[in-house]
């Protein structure tokens, strides 16, 4: 337990240690927070929940922080607003990286001394800290993304990758899935998110499931079959958007000169026509499926379709931070890329399994309380850590929301 906690919260430093004191305090929309911030919160969340109410004698490292880093957990007590995480100028960086310290220092000597870090309930408190700082890990990288990409400058967070990669997109083909009664939710083994039980029956019909994702220039074919001026293809609350926001490309693209280009974590680039599209928004998905004559799967059929994919693929471990364009190799399984590159949103809305109960305490919060206004994504991105994804894992996002490293996969009835 002891080295699984001191890599994780390394690696989240690593996600940082190339980003200066500005860069960090940057809050470029209410959505994001700044690097600093992840970096504070996370450590908030294992001094509030294991060392103040479990480490005898336990001093907090500021009692400011309780409420300059708490997220949304109201049982907690009082927080600074999120739109406002960026007027943040103190605490300094050097600071947060001191009560970084503090905390894993008094952390290690809990999971060392205290008998009680080895019993499940609070050895699973321990781990669901860890699973929550990989998910902070992913967003410091799509945070920072967006911060960079409203700069114009448009810096890079890390060098280009080599030019290679797929010469042309791997034809579509379809995945026949069979109809009937099926079991989807975590089946108990390992962690699991409270959301993702319990495990219980769905009933399906018969359907294909497209063997990869949509890619950038099949999207590109959409937008110049004018697909963000057809109001036929959009839902409604889509519709109201696309006009008031102006949409008329996926987020971080722009033309010029008659040439697509897009922003990336790597700085603006030429447009690979053969990478997963990235950065959609559950509208821009829906428009584009409907657009295509076919639909979003639920997310019990995107279960269904990946049971016993390899939990593998270009997750952040690659560090490539970009979705690739790897061509879908001889003797592949029939669905291509399930785990990692992009998110994939699934026509499902984000609400609780039957028979869900949220945890007891501060901790329930976590999840239960937005199962309502969200849409479900499944499979993981280029910026996820590897080994933090399942085919059962449930993410989920506001239908509007477009930092997200989140594309689609096509589904259709048989």
């Amino acid at each position: 337990m002891l080295a699984r906690f001191e890599a994780i919260r390394g690696e989240t430093e690593a996600l940082a240690v190339n980003l200066t004191a500005e860069d960090q305090a940057i809050q470029s929309m209410p959505d994001v927070s700044p690097t600093k911030w992840h970096l504070a919160h996370t450590t908030w969340f294992f001094e509030t929940f294991i060392l103040t109410r479990l480490e005898p004698g336990y001093r907090p490292f500021d009692p400011a922080f309780a409420y300059l880093f708490n997220s949304y957990y109201e049982a907690v007590g009082p927080r600074h607003p999120r739109p406002e995480r960026g007027l943040l100028s103190r605490p300094t960086l050097d600071i947060v990286g001191a009560y970084r310290d503090h905390v894993g220092a008094a952390m290690a000597r809990f999971i060392e001394r205290s008998p009680e870090a080895a019993n499940p309930p609070i050895s699973g408190l321990i781990e669901l800290g860890l699973q929550h700082e990989q998910q902070h890990q992913e967003l410091i990288l799509m945070d920072i993304k967006h911060v960079f990409s409203v700069n114009p400058l448009q810096p890079a967070y890390k060098a280009p990758e080599r030019e290679g990669g797929a010469a042309a997109t791997t034809p579509l083909a379809w995945a026949e899935i069979a109809g009937g009664l099926h079991e989807i939710g975590h089946r108990g083994d390992g962690f699991a998110f409270d959301n993702e039980t319990p495990r219980h029956k769905v009933w399906c019909e018969p359907f294909r499931l497209a063997s990869r994702p949509v890619s950038c220039g099949e999207y590109l074919d959409f937008m110049q079959d004018d697909g963000y001026r057809r109001p036929e293809f959009w839902l409604s609350d889509g519709w109201a958007t696309v006009q008031q926001q102006g949409w008329d490309a996926p987020l971080y693209w722009r033309e010029e000169g008659g040439v697509w280009t897009v922003f990336t974590l790597s700085g603006r680039q030429r447009l690979q026509p053969h990478e997963p599209v990235c950065h959609l928004s559950f509208y821009e998905a829906d428009a584009f499926a409907k657009w295509a004559g076919k639909r979003l799967p639920t997310e019990a059929e995107w279960e269904i379709a990946a049971e016993g994919a390899p939990l593998a693929g270009n997750l952040a471990d690659r560090g490539r931070f970009h979705p690739c364009a790897e061509a879908h190799p001889s003797g592949a399984p029939r669905l291509h890329k399930l785990i990692g590159d992009v998110w994939e949103w699934t026509a499902s809305p984000y609400v609780p399994y039957p028979r869900f109960r949220a945890p007891a305490g501060a901790v329930g919060e976590y999840n239960g309380k937005f199962m309502c206004n969200q849409m479900v994504l499944r499979g993981g991105s280029a910026v996820t850590p590897a080994g933090h994804v399942r085919t059962s894992y449930r993410n989920f996002f506001p239908p509007s929301a477009r930092w997200v490293f989140a594309g689609l996969r096509l589904a259709e009835d048989s």
